[in-house]
């Protein structure tokens, strides 16, 4: 499974209309910001806590930085915090390259030093009804289109929409071309692309968004019997963790965080 990287969209719909307005998810950051590239995404949940993908610990500074100084800085909204704190899951192990294993849990939690109060958290989603459902996925990574897959990172955040064909462990999104005959592709279809990972799939309840899945990466493709490298392509599925399974896990670490009086 290669990682998650940016938007890739539908080739029909036009470059300029999944551009989004970074002021409509403050609660949504890059973890790491280097020249116009952005790698990798995290979400607030808590004024203190937001969460990402277990390996954008390693794919960006943020573990080295935190073995060695303690501290990691983000920018949240326009405004610069320090995380103080790294959480993996513990049924994370770290990778030794660049394919992950979707057995394992890609999840981790970041605690800010300080914590956030010009920006609203998201709430988790807890239902246990993800299939079928439309979800909204965000980046700032690759772009391109179905038809050729990744192509430029202009450093821009992109929303794109798709439907949860499986949710088991995980929640599987599969990139539909919709000039197929059976195509099934909604509205702004689309897949998270190269420098998402970490980012969030986002579903509306009552008008509101929540927080239901965390982009881990790409199920490889196989070509006539050959692996295809060139990902975010129509056909491709995209897995994101289902943070329905991990409510427990999450609510557990702010709660003891809380109650030791951080």
């Amino acid at each position: 499974m290669w990682p998650a990287s940016a938007i890739v969209t539908r080739h029909d719909t036009g470059y300029s209309r999944f551009l989004a307005r970074e002021s409509d998810y403050p609660a949504v950051f890059p973890l790491y910001v280097e020249h116009r590239q952005k790698t990798c995404v995290a979400t607030l949940i808590n004024p203190r806590w937001a969460l990402t993908a277990a390996h954008c610990a390693s794919q960006t500074p943020l573990l080295a930085m935190m073995q060695t100084q303690g501290r990691y800085p983000v920018t949240i909204a326009g405004q610069p915090f320090t995380v103080d704190q790294l959480i993996f899951h513990p049924d994370w192990s770290a990778p030794v390259d660049t394919v992950f294993d979707p057995q394992q849990i890609d999840l981790a939690l970041i605690r800010l030093e300080t914590a956030v109060t010009h920006v609203d958290s998201l709430p988790l989603y807890d239902a246990d009804n993800e299939l079928g459902q439309i979800m909204t996925f965000l980046g700032w990574g690759y772009s391109g289109i179905g038809r050729t897959g990744i192509a430029v990172n202009d450093g821009r955040l992109r929303f794109a929409r798709n439907e949860v064909s499986r949710a088991d462990q995980q929640l599987y999104f599969q990139f539909n071309d919709p000039e197929s005959l059976v195509s099934g592709a909604v509205d702004f279809e689309g897949i998270p692309g190269l420098g998402d990972s970490g980012g969030p799939a986002l579903i509306t309840v009552n008008g509101g968004s929540q927080l239901a899945g965390i982009a881990v990466g790409e199920l490889q493709q196989g070509v006539n019997n050959e692996l295809d490298h060139a990902t975010g392509r129509y056909g491709a599925t995209v897995v994101y963790e289902r943070l329905s399974h991990h409510i427990g896990w999450i609510r557990q670490v702010l709660a003891t965080d809380l109650a030791a009086g951080r």
